[in-house]
């Protein structure tokens, strides 16, 4: 096939064919694994009309193109000579050039990235059942709309079979998504998350009140005992024995002979993870869920919360950069599961809010570029709508003094939230829709940091734009 013009550039701005190990594309981006990163080109691929942004991510070099991207990685794969990989297959050879820090992020992203969609739409529905269930505003001032309106009240009540779905049987789709990320059978992933949150069990939100008592119920074998306590909503002991279901079952395919393999494997398999699970992983996953929300729960809402509100609000974005942004939606579910409620998603929201509107004061400030101007538009409604990355490594980065002006306004909402001890019920849409997500006691604070984060980093935006071409002139 002949080649554009734009795929001829991409492939010599990064470094030629012998510095591609690997071609792949999602939706909007270019995925390559390069020998030689320090052989591309950024500054020379930006300019490009086709390219929005570059960036790297979990050990990939990656293209922002939007909806060229499919002919240009068409027209790559004429050029070198190779053949299409596989997302999967790219994600293995990227795996070499991380290091052991980037290969856990990574795979906590792998694991949650599938479940997200489902955790979403939890996050929605639990605040459209804080609008018609809790908010108290109504009738005489004091009344739901549930308790005005019986069909709302019914309506109430059957959501709740999607949010507990969703949310007290969350282990059943992590165990899931552990297993397969570790190459074990994705059907017993699902059994083991399933005894994780067995009715049998007593309700992991029943334990600390059953334990206080004295009255938490177990199984007797005589010359041991194993405690009856499920793990609803839990997402630590889910990872773990999913890994150790996975690394047995892939143990015992060594050994067991083929003729044996379906008749030995699955049982001896779910068998052993499920001992575990309840008599050590449990327990120690227990001990340590409670350690990191005391610890995040003393970081922002102990006496030093506006410094920790301030410095989560600084340092979030960096830490999208470097991906372990991705640790904190494994926190987030801990906190809700600990504690009802989680005041870490308020802050993440305001940070995406935040970068947003410095993508969109670039808008602004490049109204005669059409280019810039296109994508700066796009970027900011994205942001605003949950999603940072075009922001953020397409417009943000590029102009550095908007990335400083986002982080800075993301760091004074922060604090502000945490000072007026903004929680939210669930994990929703991390942009401005995320007010739903938020208890609606927390609703009047909430939007006033959201405005913060929307008016702060446009002004500063602008602000710095005018200081830097003072000084450039």
């Amino acid at each position: 096939m002949s080649a554009s013009k734009d795929s001829v550039q991409i492939l010599e701005l990064i470094g030629g064919k012998d510095n591609i190990v690997s071609i792949t594309h999602c939706v909007t981006r270019l995925r390559l694994v390069l020998q030689d990163e320090s052989k591309a080109d950024k500054k020379g691929l930006e300019a490009l009309d086709v390219v929005k942004g570059t960036f790297t991510s979990a050990g990939q070099f990656q293209i922002v193109l939007g909806p060229q991207v499919k002919r240009v990685h068409d027209e790559l794969l004429a050029l070198t000579g190779k053949k299409a990989a596989t997302t999967e297959e790219v994600k293995k050879v990227a795996r070499e050039n991380m290091n052991p820090i980037q290969r856990v992020i990574g795979g906590l992203a792998e694991i949650f990235i599938p479940i997200l969609p489902a955790i979403i739409a939890g996050g929605l529905i639990l605040g459209f059942r804080n609008i018609i269930g809790d908010l108290a505003l109504f009738g005489d001032g004091t009344q739901t709309l549930t308790s005005l309106n019986p069909v709302l009240a019914e309506v109430h009540s059957f959501l709740w079979i999607l949010g507990e779905a969703i949310f007290h049987f969350l282990p059943v789709a992590v165990t899931w998504s552990t297993v397969k990320k570790f190459g074990g059978s994705e059907i017993l992933g699902i059994v083991l998350g399933i005894t994780l949150v067995s009715p049998q069990l007593l309700n992991a939100y029943g334990y600390a009140e059953a334990s206080m008592n004295g009255t938490i119920p177990f199984w007797d074998f005589g010359v041991f005992t194993i405690q009856k306590v499920g793990y609803q909503a839990q997402v630590i002991p889910a990872i773990l024995s999913g890994i150790v279901l996975s690394k047995i079952e892939l143990t015992l395919r060594k050994f067991i002979p083929d003729v044996l393999k379906m008749i030995i494997i699955p049982f001896t398999t779910l068998l052993l993870t499920i001992l575990l699970s309840y008599i050590v992983i449990g327990p120690v996953s227990r001990t340590l869920g409670d350690g990191i929300a005391m610890v995040f729960t003393g970081l922002l809402t102990g006496p030093f919360k506006l410094f920790g509100g301030i410095i989560f609000g600084l340092l979030y974005a960096p830490l999208v950069i470097t991906g372990l942004h991705h640790t904190f939606l494994a926190v987030d579910l801990q906190l809700i599961a600990n504690q009802g409620g989680t005041m870490i998603w308020p802050l993440i929201a305001l940070s995406n809010i935040a970068q947003g509107s410095a993508a969109f004061a670039i808008f602004v400030l490049f109204k005669n570029d059409d280019k810039i101007k296109s994508m700066s538009l796009s970027a900011s409604l994205s942001a605003w709508l949950g999603v940072t990355e075009p922001a953020m490594f397409g417009i943000n980065l590029k102009y550095k003094y908007a990335f400083y002006a986002a982080i800075i306004g993301s760091a004074i909402a922060s604090g502000v939230s945490t000072m007026f001890g903004v929680v939210a019920n669930s994990i929703g849409i991390g942009g401005l829709p995320g007010f739903l997500a938020i208890k609606p006691q927390f609703w009047i604070p909430f939007i006033m940091c959201m405005a913060i984060a929307v008016i702060v980093p446009f002004v500063l935006t602008m602000i710095f734009s005018k200081t830097i071409n003072k000084e450039s002139k």
